[in-house]
């Protein structure tokens, strides 16, 4: 299945405030930028986890849609 995934917000509180790595804002949207599209999984559940391995951060918020006309991807 396809999923779309329309916002996203990563938890980038590490919860270490002695040794944090803060991103800078470039990072910040670059991190969404891989994030957002089309995304193929076997089922929501395994969304999440798919992208937080990916992208190595986790997932505060999610917003996503099955793969319909939308916006982002109308011209497929």
């Amino acid at each position: 299945m396809k999923l779309l995934v329309t916002q996203i917000e990563f938890d980038l509180d590490d919860g270490n405030d002695d040794v944090s790595y803060k991103l800078t804002f470039d990072e910040e949207i670059a991190l969404q930028d891989t994030a957002l599209g089309i995304w193929e999984v076997d089922n929501e559940d395994e969304l999440v986890d798919k992208i937080s391995d990916t992208v190595g951060w986790c997932i505060k918020k999610i917003d996503y849609t099955s793969n319909l006309l939308h916006p982002l991807t109308s011209y497929l």
